[in-house]
């Protein structure tokens, strides 16, 4: 449940926006999650697709976005006990920190649905990419039935413009931040170290001594 806004003629929803705690360890340059959070974040999202198709009804149809160990359910379900069952499993779910629950009441969307909101979310991520001030590898689009949901790690600044790129691609009917927000100091930290994890990468390796 988040406070509904107007971003340029577009609804904006905020949903439960906290600060992100990113924890120690090794930065992928690119990338504001630690590697560990990373490889969390893939088995978290393994296994809730895993134990929501075992659990829910073949009606359902529910996607699974995880980001930093937030758990974003989008999709649709045929009751409110199956919105909840969905969410109950997830929770029994080692490391997830947080879960945002969009789950829809429902009959599954259409096959012509799920492809237009492939193509909005391709389209909303060509947009990112091409603002010159933005690094699109910072958010996370999860399109659903013409709703854009943005996940990252963003300062507050950078979640406002990333909403603001989504917003102006037509098609697109609302866009939903779910972000994590940092401080610009704690940005500037992650963006210096995943800068220097990629140099360090990137070097040749030292010459064999026995050559």
């Amino acid at each position: 449940s988040g406070v509904a806004l107007t971003l340029q003629g577009c609804p904006l929803v905020v949903i439960g926006a906290m600060g992100g705690a990113v924890g120690g360890g090794t930065l992928v340059a690119t990338d504001r999650r630690t590697l560990g959070a990373q490889t969390e974040d893939r088995e978290i999202q393994v296994k809730a697709k895993s134990r929501i198709n075992e659990s829910l009804p073949d009606q359902a149809h529910v996607s699974v976005t995880v980001f930093n160990r937030r758990v974003l359910l989008t999709g649709e379900v045929p009751a409110d006990q199956w919105k909840q069952k969905a969410e109950e499993v997830v929770r029994g779910i080692n490391n997830v920190n947080s879960i945002v629950n969009e789950l829809a009441i429902q009959g599954a969307s259409s096959l012509s649905s799920r492809t237009n909101d492939a193509y909005l979310e391709s389209r909303v991520k060509g947009a990112l990419v091409g603002e010159k001030d933005l690094r699109a590898n910072y958010y996370k689009v999860v399109c659903e039935r013409g709703t854009v949901y943005l996940m990252g790690l963003v300062t507050r600044e950078e979640g406002n413009a990333g909403a603001n790129v989504a917003a102006q691609v037509p098609g697109v009917a609302q866009v939903v931040k779910v972000f994590q927000y940092i401080k610009p100091e704690e940005a500037q930290a992650l963006s210096a170290a995943a800068a220097s994890g990629a140099s360090a990468a990137a070097a040749p390796a030292p010459a064999n001594s026995d050559a």
